[in-house]
């Protein structure tokens, strides 16, 4: 069984002038993109899978509800293996 990590990514975001930010797309390290077709929810949340916490985007992507979270400028996803975890 493999362990769920905090995994860092490349991001496409876009920031808006009230100083909202809005995630597009991750840039997986093997240079596949995941494009972001829905944010469902911002909130101050902890990862319980992956440890961490920071604002949580829960995204659509692929037809498949995912988290995001944006901790310190930097960008995180749980995964297992290489890919974004399925759970």
């Amino acid at each position: 069984m493999s362990e769920v990590y905090k995994k860092y990514v490349d991001m496409v975001v876009r920031y808006y002038p009230d100083g909202t930010i809005a995630p597009l797309a991750i840039w997986w390290d093997d240079g596949i993109i995941f494009q972001i077709d829905k944010i469902v929810d911002v909130r101050p949340c902890a990862s319980l899978k992956a440890g961490g916490a920071g604002i949580r985007y829960t995204c659509m992507i692929q037809g498949h509800e995912k988290y995001i979270w944006l901790e310190e400028n930097k960008w995180f996803v749980e995964a297992k293996g290489d890919k974004l975890d399925a759970g």
